[in-house]
């Protein structure tokens, strides 16, 4: 105690002459002691890093320094990646005060390949590996996609449910489609690469979209073809007027419809043409009309001659009874009356055409021999009087005209039957289309039928 009380004194005026002293023990002790957190050595920060990139491929060879916390990283690595990688790496490392990057990246070609080389070998050996598991999902796929077929190939109840064989068809591949992508998604269930799916459905949307906007008027004409097939507007063989293409009905194909015209020409038109076009079909009701004109003199009988044209209309073989002949006056000419007479045929067993042209035949001879004259455009022409009378008598005199010598007309109707020959030319057509042509005779059409 008295060696206490001796030195205390003393001890407070040191502290009074040297305060530097006692501070400066403090700051170099306090932190230390007032955190409670033990330093870590430099050697067990660099020992700690080289353990973790000894695990890494690739960082086997990088050298690691430790100065103050301070990490220095030097050495060759193969790729850039892996420079980043070591310095997040010693960053994370407890006791690292900073790190500096001095990694270079390999130019050595040899040293380049060999992180690919090693890449590649062992995934050949990971495939190698999976070899039993893909076999077992492409045949659980396979056996799934025959499932499909087998199902595509049952007539029933495809056959039920489409209104035409092509429908049909249409029906029988979506189903092996789907068939064929549910098996895919299972065999990727097997594999544990349904996350893959997601991806491959995102791209052929994408791919669809784009092929699909490249080949728009093909898919449109396709479409078309579907409904034309469903609706059956026309049959083989009818006679039919598409915008300004007349002719027989050849066949119908995925992309366009086929018409062969009188003349024997094919008619090539866009299924979405025929579509959005006005259809004309002559062949639905066999019973057609013709009509022609004829012109008599203005002092004509005019009741007198529509009664004589009416009855030899009508007393022709091909002209049928019902729906009956029948004549009017159209119009008041310059010079003449123009008369029009229409009688009906049965387009089965009469060519309209010829039909026609013996009915204008037949009629003119009937005008003519009741006294009914056939008056052509009259003309008035003026001539200049003081014309010279030497000039005068010098044209020539006009030629008398030569008697006919033509024998007259038959009172008879000529031959007005439908041209077999054609009839067989289209049908020998029709039947080379072979199994390309979607329309079905045994189909309902828009038309509910035939008479």
């Amino acid at each position: 105690m008295p060696l206490v009380r001796m030195f205390g004194p003393i001890a407070l005026l040191l502290s009074l002459l040297f305060p530097f002293a006692v501070t400066a023990q403090s700051n170099a002790e306090g932190p230390a002691i007032a955190a409670g957190v033990e330093t870590i050595p430099d050697e067990a920060i660099a020992t700690r890093i080289e353990g973790i990139f000894d695990e890494i491929d690739g960082l086997e060879t990088v050298s690691v320094s430790v100065r103050s916390g301070v990490v220095t990283l030097t050495g060759l690595v193969a790729e850039n990646r892996l420079m980043t990688q070591a310095e997040k790496i010693a960053a994370r490392v407890s006791g690292v005060v900073a790190v500096t990057n001095r990694l270079s990246e390999e130019t050595s070609v040899g040293e380049r390949l060999t992180p690919v080389y090693e890449r590649l070998h062992d995934r050949t050996l990971q495939a190698v590996s999976y070899l039993p598991l893909i076999a077992v999902a492409l045949i659980f796929w396979a056996l799934v996609a025959l499932f499909g077929a087998f199902l595509a190939r049952r007539g029933w109840p495809f056959t039920r449910l489409a209104p035409n064989a092509f429908i049909a068809d249409l029906l029988r591949q979506l189903v092996r489609i789907v068939f064929i992508v549910v098996g895919g998604v299972l065999a990727l269930d097997v594999l544990g690469a349904t996350a893959l799916l997601g991806t491959l459905l995102g791209a052929a949307g994408i791919v669809g979209l784009a092929v699909g906007f490249a080949v728009r008027d093909t898919v449109e004409n396709y479409i078309a073809s579907i409904l034309l097939s469903v609706r059956q507007p026309f049959r083989p063989q009818d006679y039919v007027k598409i915008e300004t293409f007349e002719g027989f009905v050849i066949s119908l194909t995925s992309r366009a419809t086929i018409l062969m015209d009188i003349d024997g020409n094919h008619n090539r038109i866009p299924n979405a043409t025929v579509f959005k076009s006005a259809i004309t079909n002559y062949t639905v009701n066999p019973q057609r009309r013709f009509t022609f004109e004829v012109g008599v003199g203005a002092n004509s009988n005019l009741d007198r001659a529509l009664a004589v044209g009416l009855d030899t209309v009508e007393a022709q073989p091909f002209v049928l009874e019902d729906p009956p002949a029948d004549a009017w006056i159209d119009n008041l000419g310059n010079s003449n009356v123009v008369l029009v007479f229409v009688g009906w045929v049965d387009q089965r067993r009469t060519n309209l055409l010829k039909a026609r042209s013996e009915a204008m035949r037949l009629v003119k001879r009937a005008l003519e021999a009741n006294g009914f004259s056939l008056p052509e455009p009259i003309y008035r022409l003026r001539f200049d009087s003081d014309i010279p009378s030497g000039v005068r008598e010098a044209l020539p005199a006009p030629e008398a005209p030569a008697p006919e010598t033509t024998p007259p007309e038959t009172s008879l109707a000529k031959d007005t039957a439908v041209d077999e020959e054609f009839q067989r030319r289209v049908a020998r057509e029709r039947d080379a289309t072979g199994a390309g042509d979607l329309l079905d005779e045994r189909a309902p059409t828009e038309f509910g039928g035939r008479q």
